[in-house]
């Protein structure tokens, strides 16, 4: 489990980020839904708008986005609990393990750049090693 944990990690990262992407452009779709000021649209205001396109189409555009953004924050949450689940496990190795970890797939750097960090005469070989070697014995 510790593995896989570290895999999704940094596609947990990713997900956050995109998703809060998808939610802001939401809100901005939201926005112009309810001012009725949409791409190409002739309406100045969210009553004229609703006047010619109906109350109705308006209302179930209106709760279609209202459920898009829960699923898309739900979604965020998720992808947040997987990175935190990470975390978790990070304090619970062995504190030269955690620098590898966090140097590795929390900062992705190479295991060479994780080598110099680490010092000690370290190569990016060794320190890949010891790395693979301790999630294979976990």
């Amino acid at each position: 489990m510790r593995k896989e944990i570290l895999e999704e990690y940094i596609d947990a990262c990713e997900l956050v980020k995109e998703t809060e992407e998808d939610i802001k452009y939401l809100k901005k779709k939201k926005r112009a839904s309810e001012t009725g000021e949409g791409p190409g649209n002739k309406y100045s205001n969210a009553d004229n708008y609703m006047k010619a396109t109906g109350r109705e189409d308006v209302l179930e555009k209106d709760w279609q986005l209202h459920l898009e953004e829960k699923l898309l924050e739900e979604r965020k949450k998720n992808a947040e609990r997987v990175k935190l689940q990470a975390e978790e496990f990070l304090n619970t190795v062995p504190a030269r393990m955690q620098r590898i970890i966090r140097f590795k797939v929390f900062q992705r750097l190479t295991w060479e750049a994780v080598a110099v960090k680490m010092g000690r005469g370290a190569t990016g070989e060794s320190v890949k090693k010891e790395y693979f070697r301790f999630l294979n014995e976990n």
